[in-house]
């Protein structure tokens, strides 16, 4: 079975974003060529885990954290995961593989003040990009939402009336997710700078440039690292550490970690806990401070 079968299966079945099938369908053809100009093998379906760990061996060498390197094996496992659902392996030669050890990843959350900063001291430009440019902001941390999600909401995602809206999220999994009042006001403050743009009509998407295109990933990226610059020394500034610093100060503030996995789109509540390292240092600073046997 050809490797173009396993990108149209994650495609047209698995519903995969096209940003992740490029991911999978390059670290395929990277092992590809490491077989065919280090071992002569053209077929990677029938090769053997040695000539595998012989690739991880390679990528080490090139100076590829463990971290990447276990990306890429999981793009492998994928592919041999297929072969085997439609019989042309019986088994995979990495059923065995054990995933490279990796340091535990820690994400730094923006703090409450630095939110604040943002959402009430920063002048954004009263202008169509500066109304934008707030709410690209405001959604991401009042709602939780993936950069992929908010660049795909639509006009009609969203139900001011009721305060919420619709994302479409991984795998086409669709969930609701509340306004704040606050949201509504700078969705409303948008949509009045939007109605001014000379070629928004045909667009169904919320967010547009001031050319009136649907906006993309790299711009949201632009955006927050921009506004952020201002107000935070932190290294890392992007829309995912906004997601987590929704879900970081919701659990702060007692939040079920239940209901932060719905809000989030998470199908399992490991894939939330990851957030909770935050909110569990916040709790011993809290015990701390008003247990009686810490009172000096």
């Amino acid at each position: 079975m050809s490797v173009s079968a396993f990108i149209s299966y994650l495609r047209l079945e698995k519903n995969y974003s096209e940003h992740t099938i490029k991911a999978y369908e390059k670290d395929i053809e990277i092992f590809a060529d490491f077989c065919r100009e280090h071992h002569g093998e053209s077929n990677i379906a029938t090769v053997s885990y040695p000539l595998i760990r012989n690739w991880i061996v390679a990528l080490s060498d090139e100076g590829l954290s463990n971290r990447t390197i276990n990306r890429k094996i999981s793009s492998l496992q994928a592919y041999y995961k297929f072969l085997l659902k439609v019989g042309d392996v019986a088994i995979s030669p990495l059923v065995k593989h054990r995933a490279l050890k990796t340091q535990k990843k820690v994400e730094v959350s923006f703090s409450e003040m630095e939110m604040e900063a943002i959402l009430s001291e920063i002048p954004f430009d009263d202008d169509f990009e500066g109304e934008r440019d707030k709410l690209i902001v405001e959604l991401l941390y009042t709602t939780g939402m993936r950069r992929a999600e908010l660049v795909n909401l639509k006009v009609s995602d969203v139900d001011l009336t009721g305060q919420v809206l619709k994302v479409l999220g991984k795998r086409n999994k669709e969930r609701i997710l509340p306004l704040l009042p606050s949201t509504v006001e700078q969705i409303k403050n948008y949509l009045k700078k939007r109605s001014e743009l000379d070629d928004q009509v045909e667009s169904p998407y919320l967010l547009l440039t001031k050319e009136g295109l649907k906006i993309y990933e790299t711009l949201v990226y632009r955006t927050i690292n921009k506004y952020f610059s201002l107000v935070s020394p932190k290294v890392k500034k992007s829309p995912h550490i906004l997601r987590h610093t929704f879900a970081t100060h919701l659990l702060n503030r007692g939040a079920d970690l239940n209901s932060v996995k719905e809000l989030l789109g998470h199908s399992s509540l490991a894939s939330t806990q990851v957030y909770t390292h935050n909110s569990i240092a916040e709790l011993k600073k809290v015990h701390q401070k008003a247990h009686p046997r810490n009172k000096k």
